[in-house]
């Protein structure tokens, strides 16, 4: 059946083509999804800059998409759509400026809170990858993460870059970047989010033309990500041609895709598995989203008055089982496996995500690589990380991370710290096991499921937790520098040596957040002198694009002993497959007196380890405990000061485990037991 437009062209079914814009050899198809829409046009300018140019209608059919055909291709040229609908719809969003496509690769936007996006017609991707291909290991208990934002760890000056734009200088640091988690020996890195997001928010304290009036951020900035405008485009401000100076224009050319490319496969030759935390459960919230402009009702969840939902707390909330909206997040991860080679995904917010997108997502990811990597922070609207355990996925899991090192320095203190708290012995053991369902405290139905961490880009660092916890003055303390705040005492140290020491002993998937490992404190910077904390320890720098936030790599040498401790912990787990997938029959927990005195053994036959290991963690943070070993000659590779894959020395019989630390001794299993 032929359809003739009003723009005269002739076509067979627009229906078989995608939404968005198709570019053929000869005709490009634009497709835009707005049911309430009573007109559309779109618009394809000459340059970014040009106010008006070629407009077009399109007409729309019967599922509520608006269509066309031209005759003609626009390669390096703009777009964006012209949108009317109902005037007094609460459903429906009016806006004065042209609104980009939703399902655009490539924005160009301006240094402002609006952003003004255009969609930039480019040609389908040349880029060689140079027989590239995923790295994420078959079993998922195999992955070290290591979660950073991708500008932490290149924007100071101690990680030795040639200034060439984040993506590139995180390829090329000569000791930030991809330099840094070699030398740590992680292998995988997890970004914070890297799809084009709100980074520029309204000036504060000043009301903008839109009635938003900033009363919550002094900086004005969004530094962290998790405002998402474009599901299917990269950050164009980490590309070599970027700037950060308010109205300029970013992402002219098309330098962000080449170069993030170009950082994926770099970090998969050295081995290491990329994630990128994305943001489906809402969208950003105070730029020209074009979700918003384009059907309002249909992408978000909204109240009977057509206000945004906020379960999430972020604002708004997408409606995730919403035909376009399933469709959206469906290709958009389709979309970073296929044309960037990305390895996995850690979902915000998850608990907004309904089952069936859920597994929708699992069933085609793994068409694609069988062994994506799929990690949900399983709460947002719902807590629900047994209920992801039930569809197959792996969970953050801040059981762990509570019971561990607790919830609030201040007053909920956990096991470092020689506090059970709510925890039962068998609970905590069980944390250890994987938090399994089949025991005390549990939520997963395989260690696989887990993702332990202690620390994450929320809240305090792990350090700053401990220092707070060791002295709450210190939560109000103003440094006079970061060093003083750094630099562990004695006793934070051992605490920070022991944290480390049970995360990497745990079931599971082991997870830290970047400059853990050297314990980094979060001082507040303020560069611009607005911030009246200036000083202090901070626990949500989601704001501050500064050395609050920046890693200074420096600071290793304050805490060089801890670095070296995580070091040897990481070479350790990689080389002892029993502290990663052991069965719960493999690991036998010993009873003692003291509760906080926690040891256990574990048979690595099943795991598939050439040795057998025991392990002591003594949290009383005041008596030193004697452990009795099983017979036969054992190699000391950890204990309160190393740790590592060599031997320190050699015991028998028994071994006495200091105050607030922890051992780990091997034996080389016989052929036959």
């Amino acid at each position: 059946m032929e359809t003739q437009l009003s723009n005269g062209c002739t076509i067979t079914d627009l229906n078989t083509y995608p939404l968005g814009c198709t570019t053929e050899v000869e005709a490009t198809i634009f497709r835009l999804f707005s049911p309430k829409a009573t007109s559309v046009s779109v618009i394809i300018f000459d340059s970014y800059e040009d106010e008006s140019g070629i407009t077009l209608p399109l007409e729309k059919n019967t599922d509520g998409i608006w269509e066309t055909i031209i005759q003609d291709t626009f390669y390096e040229h703009w777009y964006a759509y012209d949108i009317e609908g109902p005037k007094d719809d609460p459903f429906f969003m009016h806006s004065s400026h042209p609104i980009a496509d939703p399902l655009s690769t490539h924005v160009t936007t301006k240094n402002h809170h609006l952003q003004f996006p255009k969609t930039k017609i480019v040609p389908e991707s040349d880029f060689d990858w140079e027989n590239d291909t995923f790295v994420a290991p078959k079993d998922p208990r195999d992955l070290i993460i290591y979660e950073t934002h991708i500008k932490d760890m290149v924007a100071h000056s101690s990680a030795k870059t040639y200034v060439q734009g984040i993506y590139n200088d995180f390829r090329e640091a000569g000791v930030g970047g991809i330099n840094h988690l070699k030398k740590l020996g992680v292998n995988a890195v997890e970004f914070l989010p890297l799809q084009k997001f709100g980074y520029f928010e309204p000036p504060f304290e000043e009301e903008t033309e839109e009635g938003i009036k900033n009363t919550w951020n002094p900086y004005g900035r969004n530094y962290w990500g998790y405002m998402t405008s474009f599901f299917f485009a990269p950050e164009t401000l980490y590309a070599s041609d970027a700037s950060l100076e308010l109205n300029a224009i970013t992402g002219r050319s098309n330098k962000a895709e080449f170069e993030l490319k170009n950082l994926i496969k770099a970090l998969h030759k050295e081995g290491i598995s990329v994630i990128m935390d994305v943001v489906y459960n809402h969208a950003s919230h105070y730029d020209l989203n074009p979700l918003k402009y384009t059907a309002k009702d249909h992408y978000f969840r909204l109240d009977d008055h057509g206000n945004f939902l906020n379960d999430s707390w972020t604002g708004n909330d997408i409606d995730t089982a919403s035909e376009h909206s399933r469709a959206l997040i469906l290709d958009s991860i389709k979309h970073w496996i296929t044309e960037y080679h990305v390895d996995g995904f850690r979902f915000d917010l998850a608990g907004i995500l309904d089952w069936e997108t859920v597994d929708l997502i699992k069933a085609e990811a793994q068409k694609i690589n069988p062994n994506v990597i799929l990690i949900a922070e399983p709460w947002g609207s719902e807590y629900k990380p047994d209920g992801f355990s039930d569809h197959n996925w792996a969970s953050w899991n801040d059981r762990f991370r509570n019971g561990i090192k607790g919830y609030n320095p201040i007053d909920d203190q956990g096991l470092i710290f020689g506090n059970i708290g709510l925890h039962t012995r068998y609970a905590i053991e069980n944390l250890i096991r994987g938090t399994l369902r089949s025991g005390d405290f549990g939520l997963f139905h395989h260690s696989g499921h887990s993702v332990n961490y202690l620390e994450s880009h929320d809240g305090y660092t792990l350090g700053d937790y401990i220092r707070i916890a060791l002295d709450s003055g210190k939560a109000q303390k103003i440094f006079k520098n970061r060093d003083q705040a750094t630099a562990l005492s004695k006793k934070e140290e051992k605490i920070s040596k022991l944290g480390a020491l049970i995360l990497f002993v745990s079931q599971g998937i082991a997870m830290m957040h970047a400059g853990q490992e050297w314990a980094r404190a979060k001082v507040i910077m303020d560069p611009g002198g607005n911030d009246p904390k200036k000083g202090t320890l901070d626990r949500d720098t989601y704001n501050k694009d500064d050395e609050t936030n920046w890693l200074n790599f420096n600071e290793i040498e304050l805490n060089n002993s801890l670095f070296k401790y995580y070091k040897g912990l990481i070479r350790l787990r990689l080389k002892s497959p029993s502290f990663r997938k052991s069965t719960p029959d493999d690991i036998n927990f010993k009873v003692y007196q003291d509760p906080l005195h926690i040891t256990f053994s574990i048979n690595g036959k099943s795991s598939g380890d050439m040795y057998d290991y025991f392990v002591s963690l003594n949290a009383n943070s005041r008596e030193t405990h004697e452990i009795i070993l099983p017979d036969g000659y054992w190699e000391l590779v950890v204990d309160a000061h190393k740790a590592g894959n060599e031997t320190i020395k050699s015991v028998q019989q028994k071994l006495n485990v200091p105050a607030s630390s922890g051992v780990i001794l091997r034996k080389l299993r016989m052929s036959n037991a």
